[in-house]
């Protein structure tokens, strides 16, 4: 009786055992293909499904970035631009098709928008390696954070695991982005609006500190600010000069001008100085500190003298905006090519 109670003790220890391996496995499966929207993103998503991932991003970015600095601020712009409509789902990167129309002729991606050819050259190397596995959605983010790093700028973790939309909404693009003539009451409302607070709003517009912007994006401050018949009162006067010898009344519409004077490759603080001096490129980003009583003043003081608050908060930011309503689990699709949903 012993012997028979002893064998059935290992027994049952035994079918334990293997129901719990058996319930292990199937958890790492899970972790691997979320089942539902409501599965969050990972930084291990592609742990095995795609080991090399970052980089292989990293290979291609990086001499993309060597050839035209100014591509890492076009390439990160790309990513904000993709989820302050309709979430992080790669819509953004759609072109239009008979019947479809995408968000790439908006009013604040049309003759502005670039990098898509940077994007696809990643996408395809990303495919040559791991076909059919990573999303559209995915890659432009980690574009994002790369794209920082190379300019100098602080690192994040990634999260991963999103899909991509099938869909992509014009008038979501033209009416969440908030255009370079905000002021600050609308830019708090839109980031409010997304979920994000005054703190990602400053720290976020310091993205600012590289790339470019053209005469279109700020010519009424030069001549016809708030439709006075004069210039902004907050520019610089000399730096209004410097500007409106490029930027004339009319004419000059695609002429670019760094948004940061003194170091625009480089990711740092010196874009929050500018704001201190007047001497912010957009509108958008100058109200941030000369609004009378502005809650933003503050912050924008911190962040010029403290390079490791910014860069903190920053990457703080940016993994927030990057979980804005992503599509996961068997929502949504791994695009094969970025520019059109699957046939």
């Amino acid at each position: 009786m012993r012997r028979m109670a002893a064998s059935t003790n290992k027994e049952s220890a035994l079918l334990l055992t293997l129901v719990a391996l058996h319930l292990s496995l199937f958890s790492s499966c899970v972790s691997a293909h979320p089942p539902s929207s409501s599965f969050p993103l990972s930084p291990t998503f592609y742990a095995y499904s795609c080991p090399n991932l970052l980089s292989i991003v990293r290979g291609v970015l990086s001499r993309a970035v060597e050839r035209e600095p100014r591509m890492a601020a076009s390439l990160l712009r790309l990513h904000f631009h993709d989820c302050f409509v309709m979430g992080c789902d790669g819509s953004v990167l759609l072109d239009d098709q008979p019947g479809f129309t995408g968000e790439k002729t908006s009013n604040p991606n049309r003759n502005s928008a670039r990098g898509f050819e940077v994007v696809d050259d990643v996408k395809a190397a990303v495919e040559s390696a791991c076909p059919g596995v990573v999303s559209c959605a995915d890659v432009l983010a980690i574009i994002a954070e790369q794209s920082v790093e190379l300019t100098y700028g602080p690192s994040w973790t990634v999260l991963l695991g999103r899909r991509d939309s099938t869909t992509a909404s014009l008038s979501g693009s033209n009416n969440d982005i908030p255009p370079p003539t905000s002021t600050l009451a609308q830019l708090i409302a839109s980031f409010q609006r997304k979920g994000l607070s005054v703190q990602d709003l400053v720290a976020l517009s310091g993205s600012h500190t590289i790339g470019n912007a053209r005469c279109t994006s700020f010519r009424d401050r030069l001549y016809n600010f708030s439709n006075t018949g004069r210039p902004d009162p907050s520019l610089d006067q000399g730096y209004l000069r410097e500007l409106q010898a490029r930027c004339p009344p009319s004419g000059g519409d695609n002429n670019i001008f760094n948004l940061d004077l003194h170091t625009p490759t480089e990711f740092d603080t010196s874009y929050f100085t500018n704001l201190k001096f007047s001497k912010g490129l957009l509108n958008s980003d100058q109200v941030l500190f000369s609004t009378p009583g502005a809650s933003t003043k503050n912050l924008v003081s911190t962040y010029d003298f403290a390079q490791d608050s910014f860069f903190n908060d920053f990457a703080v930011s940016m993994v927030k905006m990057g979980n804005l309503n992503p599509l996961t689990g068997t929502n949504g699709e791994i695009r094969k090519n970025c520019r059109v949903v699957n046939s």
